[in-house]
């Protein structure tokens, strides 16, 4: 069975510009691909059926992402086809990683080939943002600044760059977060955003996060002693950024093997971005 990529993203500036009527928050944030990365077995079948052969012990087959993926795309494509999916898991759940819209997203440009859809990229973000306002940014498939609630993408250059990714031993709920009365919600937004003029980076989430979840504040104190940590989304994960490999490479030889962290690069470009185009 062909394997395929599903990498995980950071969001290296999140921003919050305002609340929609509808509860959603406006946001403005850079998104980047990092080579933390799931892999999903993906084959078609003739009998319709979509089989998950790796479910989550927690989330019944069919409110899986993978799942509700291939179905989103069969109800919109009419398709009589279906899918064996199998996913290896390396993207930790409830980070602020987006593995699950990621996974997602591969299942949606997979099938699109495998079962000779041909659907515009365009297409497939509309169909992926009714699954979560991360994945179309999956299917965008390259360095972008994000608006509206994760959905509205323009392409950013970023310079090649390596990160020390942390995960704290604890889960954070992002309705929680979003909810939380001391949620910046008035930030302003970026006329003309790009790499530098958005410095110095931030998160509108961290404070609130760092004050309600401890073991995320006990993490981000030790990484101070090497930069100027950050959390990605809602968290728990936390970051930093080093301009070469090796200066990532020790700092991380330095932190305490309880604590469970990479080196990651970042990644210009979605793996199939064009081969599954």
């Amino acid at each position: 069975m062909p394997s395929y990529p599903a990498p995980a993203k950071l969001n290296l500036d999140l921003r919050i510009t305002g609340r929609r009527a509808d509860g959603y928050h406006e946001l403005e944030s850079i998104f980047t691909l990092i080579d933390l990365q799931d892999t999903l077995d993906i084959e078609p079948r003739d009998d319709g059926r979509i089989v998950l052969h790796t479910p989550l012990s927690d989330v019944p087959p069919e409110q899986d992402l993978c799942v509700r993926a291939a179905r989103a795309l069969q109800n919109f494509s009419g398709c009589l086809k279906g899918a064996d999916i199998r996913v290896e898991k390396r993207i930790p759940t409830g980070g602020g990683l987006g593995g699950g819209s990621s996974d997602a997203a591969t299942v949606l440009m997979v099938l699109n080939r495998l079962w000779d859809l041909n659907l515009p990229s365009n297409t497939l973000q509309k169909i992926g943002l009714t699954l979560g306002a991360d994945v179309p940014f999956f299917l965008f498939g390259q360095s972008a600044f994000a608006r509206g609630i994760g959905e509205i993408l323009t392409p950013l250059a970023l310079p090649p760059q390596w990160y020390v990714l942390v995960r704290p031993n604890v889960h954070v709920a992002t309705p929680k977060v979003f909810a939380h009365p001391d949620l910046p919600r008035d930030s302003t937004p970026c006329a003309a955003p790009s790499f530098a003029a958005l410095q110095p980076f931030r998160n509108d989430m961290q404070a609130v996060v760092l004050a309600e979840y401890p073991p995320v504040a006990a993490a981000f104190r030790l990484l101070q002693d090497y930069g100027n940590p950050r959390m990605t989304g809602s968290g728990a994960c936390l970051f930093l950024a080093f301009d070469n490999a090796a200066e990532a490479e020790a700092v991380l030889s330095r932190l305490p093997e309880t604590l469970e962290s990479w080196c990651v690069a970042g990644l210009a470009e979605h793996p199939l971005r064009f081969q599954a185009a």
